[in-house]
């Protein structure tokens, strides 16, 4: 068990006190404005240190106490709830979550014969009761008996209907939020008010849901999560199904009525048969997190059955049945210390955030991005805030927003550079993204050595120091003087003896013979990598080709939209005296299995405006390639023929036959290539009906491209 999920430990009888004041303060807050001094790793960890230190003193146990409370005691509501709205209790392991289920299969005195997995949206909890199919009744949950009314964001929350498909009489619970483009649209709207903005997605759909007089509107979002039946009409049919029905089937019923639920999110409802499957489900969703389009803290887990449901009957904050297996946090709560200024190979200069240590995903994290001045303003943070820092899957954390109630007068203006950090030289703010006026040049070392790097020309022995060797003697400016670079220029190098000198001078030669996609790669377009330089490089076939393209002709290839497309553009314009100068060097200009047609009226491919004239100057990929138009998978371990190949390389040969990688499954995967220990990836190619092949298949399809 990591560090994050350790509880708090108390030492004594005043330790646990002031834990228990903490909490109850911290709940009072996160159930109310959404505005918690703690994160909810930190206040998970301090309940279960409160929960430690009371099994242990008993005689000890404060009646304010959170434990054993839904929403830790703290929130009030006056309006009283039909049926207890609880929380769920929390597992935080897969050997924690068999041990969960297995007790429940004690209680219950036989297997539970079918499990729902669903995700636990990061929201606002809330009932909303329809009567005659119309909405009459939005409240929150509150402390779980009573709740707060708050019917006047009846009209405002999306997948929330005014009216239902049927006029039936029901009670919808679920979550209300804001998706992450909702939030960001939010604190636009609340910085252009006030000059505030919010801390983060949840705090904002809290606050915004109880709003009733803000001079502007903010979207959000509700999921539902269950139904049930509404007095008086609660002993019609409608009633009888919702007691009878499993909890999945119930959520494609609410969802009939025109309500949104968590079956509609990215990573839906699912209902499996045994605890193997409802691990390997909670792995998918969790894997999935990163690329969802709304928050969640983890996943549901609860038996499917209304039988199973009955039997196992309510603890008195929580049901039985269900349980809330958590995901590491991706959100904490820290002080911004400094903001460093950087400057990238490209010239862009980037702001860092230096933060008080957090651990945040299972790892220590101390820098985070702040994308640009602009983004800084808007944000309205200052040095010394708190400020909310947030992580997903491999994502580099990035600072979200300040804590403005935290703030205690200390703080100080965040001070933007008028020259460029690195070279001390004009700095061009025209855009949003800060970029030394000098480009490339200002940081010629890491340009160059981007350039050369395995997955771009591979050129060996072009080590960092010997680049600084090369560009601090004046003898490079950028890679493309590496082509032109005499043999007697690199023996007055220190160290460079005869032998060395003439195998980095073989080693360059080699890199003339690098097909299109790793010299477009070593260009270091801004917005482009490895992934998208093979894409553009097999849509187009030629240099020529690409330069004479237009942002409407670069559209065409998959993930470059009208903005980047733009972009390409002016940069490839930037970029033309370094292209030139790589042609005259000899350099590959094309790519290998892509039909380059000739400009008409040439005898040779033509380039700049000629081949733009040329109807025929957009090469297309040729025919026959084994994987045209499929979107391919690889997990797991390779093995035959395909078995010294890294992930990038397979990647690599993959779009080489004609192939589009990528990292997860789902309904638009054409192939899994599924090696040892696959794992969910396999398991959910096979419910959606991938295509699955074994390296070695694989190898046979792809044969001639390896």
């Amino acid at each position: 068990m990591t560090d994050a999920l350790h509880a708090t430990l108390l030492a004594d009888q005043a330790e646990y006190a002031e834990a228990v004041r903490a909490a109850v303060d911290a709940a009072a807050a996160y159930y109310g404005a959404g505005d918690s001094a703690l994160d909810d790793d930190a206040y998970d960890r301090l309940v279960r240190g409160i929960e430690a230190y009371e099994a242990a003193h008993p005689d000890q146990v404060l009646p304010g106490s959170p434990t054993g409370k839904v929403a830790g005691g703290a929130v009030t509501g006056d309006v009283p709830h039909t049926v207890p709205m609880l929380s769920l209790d929390n597992v935080f392991s897969a050997e924690e979550l068999a041990g969960w289920a297995a007790g429940l299969e004690r209680r219950l005195g036989r297997p539970v014969e079918r499990w729902s997995v669903e995700p636990k949206l990061d929201g606002l909890a809330v009932s909303a009761r329809y009567r005659g199919g119309r909405l009459v009744q939005l409240v929150t949950r509150g402390d779980g008996v009573a709740g707060e009314d708050v019917s006047h964001a009846i009209g405002t929350v999306h997948g929330l209907p005014e009216a239902l498909s049927e006029p039936v009489t029901v009670e919808i619970r679920g979550e209300v939020l804001m998706t992450a483009a909702q939030f960001e649209e939010a604190c636009a709207k609340r910085t252009a008010h006030d000059g505030t903005t919010f801390a983060n997605p949840r705090s904002a759909a809290a606050g915004t849901l109880r709003a009733k007089d803000r001079p502007y509107r903010c979207e959000m979002t509700f999921f539902g999560y269950g139904a049930l039946p509404l007095p008086p009409d609660d002993a019609g049919e409608l009633a009888g199904r919702l007691r009878e029905l499993p909890h999945s089937e119930i959520m494609e019923l609410v969802a009939r009525l025109g309500v949104r639920t968590t079956g509609a999110t990215p990573v839906g409802v699912v209902a499996v048969t045994a605890v193997e499957q409802v691990q390997a489900r909670v792995e998918e969703i969790a894997a999935a997190r990163a690329g969802l389009p709304f928050g969640i803290d983890g996943i549901v887990v609860k038996a499917d059955l209304a039988a199973d449901q009955e039997q196992a009957g309510f603890s008195s904050r929580a049901p039985r049945w269900a349980i809330a297996y958590k995901l590491p946090a991706v959100e904490k709560i820290t002080k911004l210390v400094d903001v460093e200024w950087n400057v990238g190979r490209t010239g862009i200069i980037a702001p860092r955030a230096v933060l008080e240590p957090v651990l945040l995903d299972g790892s220590v994290v101390t820098y985070a991005t702040l994308h640009n001045p602009a983004d800084i303003t808007r944000r309205g943070l200052m040095l010394g805030d708190h400020v909310t820092v947030y992580k997903a899957g491999d994502v580099i954390p990035r600072v979200e927003a300040p804590v403005a109630h935290l703030r205690t007068g200390a703080e100080q203006p965040i001070v933007f550079p008028d020259v460029c950090p690195r070279c001390g030289g004009e700095i061009d703010a025209s855009q949003q993204r800060w970029r030394c006026a000098r480009g490339r040049a200002c940081h010629a070392v890491a340009s160059v050595s981007y350039a050369v790097g395995r997955d771009q020309l591979d050129i060996e022995g072009l080590g960092e120091s010997r680049i600084v060797q090369l560009v601090d003697a004046g003898l490079i400016a950028d890679f493309a003087d590496l082509f032109t670079l005499a043999r007697e220029q690199i023996l007055g190098l220190d160290r460079m003896g005869e032998t060395s000198t003439d195998n980095l001078l073989a080693a360059i030669e080699r890199a003339k013979e690098k097909p299109l996609n790793k010299v477009f790669c070593a260009l270091g377009v801004r917005g482009t990598g490895r992934s998208m330089s093979r894409r553009i490089a097999r849509h187009f076939g030629s240099m020529d080709a690409i330069r004479a393209a237009d942002a409407e002709a670069l559209q065409a290839v998959d993930g470059i939209g009208p903005e980047k497309a733009a972009a390409l553009v002016e940069e490839l314009t930037e970029l033309e005296p370094l292209i030139d100068r790589l042609v005259a060097a000899g350099v590959t200009m094309t790519e290998p299995g892509v039909a380059v047609p000739r400009a008409a009226g040439s005898d040779t491919a033509g380039s700049g405006a000629a081949a733009a004239d040329s109807p025929e100057a957009t090469a297309g990929p040729t025919v026959d390639l084994p994987l045209a138009g499929m979107a391919v998978v690889v997990t797991g371990a390779m093995s035959g023929p395909l078995g010294a190949l890294s992930r990038t390389e397979m990647n690599e040969l993959i779009e080489r036959a004609g192939g589009r990688a990528s990292s997860s499954v789902s309904a638009r995967t054409s192939l899994l290539v599924a090696g040892e220990k696959a794992g969910s990836k396999r398991d959910k190619a096979a419910t959606l009906g991938v295509r699955i092949a074994t390296p070695e298949e694989f190898a046979t399809l792809v044969a001639s491209f390896i």
